[in-house]
């Protein structure tokens, strides 16, 4: 069985993936309106062979089915391999976990320097207001 791999690694069974080929729109002339270049992927979810939390996190991102679609050359193999290359992307981005964020403490010099900076504009303000003793 052959086997597709997305950019990070992750293989997935040519089986999963299905090619639909469909007429581009928009200018082109007679090439557009005789050859079907737009390509369209479509990858199951279930069909991948992933794990249960994989396959889980897919289905609650994209729902069953995993597409994308190409139409920006004018060749059906370039349109292709383009939508290919988006839908795996696509998996890869879906499975990437954030890494969780860690609290920090700001540092002693940090919190005397917005301190300083504060005590600065406060008395700056203080200095514009009008008092009876300006006259």
């Amino acid at each position: 069985m052959a086997v597709v791999n997305t950019p990070n690694g992750i293989a997935i069974p040519e089986s999963a993936i299905r090619f639909t080929f469909v007429r581009s729109g928009g200018p082109g002339g007679q090439h557009v309106n005789t050859s079907s270049t737009k390509v369209q992927v479509q990858v199951g979810i279930e069909a991948c062979g992933l794990s249960a939390k994989r396959t889980q996190r897919l289905r609650d991102v994209f729902g069953s089915v995993v597409t994308a679609s190409s139409s920006s050359s004018r060749s059906q193999w370039k349109n292709r391999e383009e939508a290919l290359l988006r839908v795996l992307t696509s998996i890869d981005t879906a499975l990437t976990q954030e890494k969780p964020r860690v609290a920090t403490k700001a540092t002693r010099g940090a919190q005397e320097r917005r301190l300083k900076n504060k005590a600065r504009q406060s008395r700056r303000k203080f200095d514009r207001r009008w008092n009876d003793n300006d006259g």
